[in-house]
């Protein structure tokens, strides 16, 4: 084993045919005052002699291999070679001259910093760079995400980077890597399974005119497209250890205040494995990683647990036949597949052709006549499904009021899964009267407002009303139906439910009319408040013993998270 600990470093150049810009590579990073390492990948007689004179410094080593190996195979020798001189990282830098020399001071400053991490220039790109290249870069790009499960490599086809080397002998004795293009690619997603952290800097990359290039279209990107299978089916079996390294550590304050788990990056790396592989294989991969979220996630389950017993309880003592199976592993698991449906609703994917819609005709009534209205819905089922009944009526505008701090960030997400997304989210930290006041504008242009009724207040628990729900109180917000009494709009329910009895993407929508306009008479204010909540309370139970494991509220929702508002319900 290598023992230096030191950083020492070398710069490592494979070379193949290309005697007529080595020299002036070299002399280009002499200033550096570092050691050179070239491997001479069989190349022709011209690039032989061009080495020979290379050869001929004193800080230049040549290792020549008698038959090409191809890019892959001539690093692979170097990285050998530089650990046998006891180098503590290689500095790889293409024989061309495309890369950029003046990101290597930043580049070795990065590697300096952490010896331990490989650091790879991230290309910013001129006018100069082939467009099939440049869109087969992105083709890879997401492949990479998918074989990590995450977005950590931003890019891996560059090859200006900085190894750690006892690392990197440590990945090429464990595994058989690609020799050639495909080299690149493998060694950064081999290595960050390995446990590698992998930084980036950003450099220029030019094409220059007349360059070599040894990419070969058609042999080149058999191999790898043959290396995305393999780390693609090597990826299966990682999922828990990638997931264990990329998860966050669960924040058990009130459900507002916790950080969202479908972060944008999250959101982007789902979206690139339905949009690459399909529907079918993005529901095995998930029936993978909900198993594990399920054996670790201990809160989550624990609430679904809590959930499903009060359920089957209620159910029992109603002598409810509940759909099976009913457990917490399949209620995470119903849980991802929504997921995936709110994913292909924002991308456009689904259209009134996947609805069966319920309370057509209410619906149809209120487009003709461009009539605003105020949509109550719920974390039962999926509510994006609405976006489906918009996409027949393009000038309805859909408003979804939300009560978190990732409002912004969803709104940026669903722009970039679908830019023409009708869909706009409005943060707001309480029910105040500018907030009426935004609402109310939006009503009387006929556009929709969608909030949820099943949820508490970020700011104040005690402004709660309980209900009967599966037969305990529960704690329910006033604010949509004060927001409600104060629009003056009518009312109508939305409930969307997967029916997970089709083999195809179908799902039952409920539209159905609540309320024309909510009332609450300041002297019996209390008494109309609760009598409207429970109505709602009603329907909601109703629709959940319908699709008991499409409900997504995974926390206690019996009880307020702040103790000291216990006294509320009294």
């Amino acid at each position: 084993m290598n023992n230096v600990t030191t950083y020492q470093p070398c710069f490592l150049i494979p070379c193949y045919n290309h005697g007529s810009t080595i020299a002036d590579v070299v002399s280009s990073l002499q200033p550096f005052s570092l050691p050179f390492i070239i491997v001479d990948d069989g190349s022709n007689q011209e690039t032989k002699l061009a080495l020979d004179a290379v050869a001929q410094l004193d800080n230049v080593k040549v290792v020549t291999l008698t038959e090409n190996q191809g890019k892959g195979g001539a690093v692979m020798a170097g990285v050998r070679f530089a650990h046998q001189l006891d180098y503590s990282h290689v500095i790889q830098i293409d024989a061309d001259g495309q890369h950029d020399i003046q990101a290597l001071p930043k580049l070795i400053e990065a590697s300096q910093a952490h010896p331990e991490h490989l650091v790879s220039g991230q290309p910013i790109y001129d006018d100069s760079v082939p467009k099939a290249r440049l869109y087969g870069r992105y083709a890879t790009h997401i492949w990479v995400w998918i074989e990590t499960l995450s977005f950590a490599i931003k890019d891996s086809m560059c090859g200006f980077r900085a190894y750690p080397v006892d690392k990197t002998i440590a990945v090429l004795n464990k595994y058989d890597i690609g020799t050639r293009m495909d080299f690149d690619i493998e060694i950064l997603v081999r290595m960050y399974w390995e446990g590698v952290e992998i930084d980036f800097v950003e450099t220029r990359v030019i094409y220059p005119e007349g360059g070599i290039s040894h990419f070969d279209a058609l042999w080149d990107n058999v191999k790898i497209s043959w290396m995305h299978t393999r780390l693609f089916f090597g990826m299966l079996p990682r999922i828990p250890s990638l997931l264990k390294r990329n998860r966050r550590k669960a924040n058990n304050a009130h459900w507002s205040k916790r950080q969202e788990q479908g972060t944008i990056i999250g959101i982007k790396l789902m979206l690139a494995i339905y949009s690459l592989l399909g529907r079918k294989a993005f529901n095995l991969i998930l029936k993978l990683v909900m198993r594990y979220y399920h054996l670790t996630g201990k809160d989550a389950k624990q609430a679904s647990e809590h959930y499903l017993s009060q359920l089957s309880a209620y159910a029992a003592q109603k002598q409810i036949d509940l759909p099976q199976p009913l457990d917490s592993y399949h209620h995470l698991l119903s849980f991802g597949h929504t997921m995936l449906d709110k994913l292909a609703a924002w991308k456009g994917d689904f259209s009134v052709d996947n609805l069966t819609i319920h309370g057509h005709e209410q619906f149809q009534v209120m487009v003709d006549n461009n009539q605003g209205v105020l949509l109550l819905g719920s974390h039962l089922g999926n509510i994006e499904l609405c976006r489906a009944l918009g996409r027949r009526h393009k000038h309805i505008k859909i408003n979804a009021l939300v009560f978190t701090e990732h409002a912004e960030r969803f709104n940026t997400v669903m722009k970039a899964v679908n830019p023409s997304s009708d869909l706009n989210l409005i943060q707001v930290s309480s029910m105040g009267p500018d907030t009426a006041i935004l609402l109310q504008q939006k009503i009387e242009q006929g556009e929709w407002v969608v909030i949820v009724g099943d949820r508490t207040s970020t700011s104040k628990e005690s402004r709660s009303v309980w209900a009967d729900f599966l037969g305990q109180p529960a704690p329910f917000p006033q604010g949509p139906f004060m927001l409600a009494s104060v629009l003056k709009a009518p009312v109508y329910l939305l409930f969307g439910l997967r029916d997970d009895a089709s083999e195809t993407p179908h799902f039952n929508v409920y539209f159905e009319h609540f309320s024309d306009k909510i009332v609450l008479p300041r002297k019996e204010r209390q008494q109309a408040l609760e009598a409207v909540v429970q109505t709602y309370a009603n329907r909601l139970e109703h629709y959940t013993l319908q699709a008991p494991l499409q409900w997504y509220n995974f926390f206690n929702f019996w009880t307020l998270s702040n103790q000291q508002d216990d006294d509320a319900k009294h």
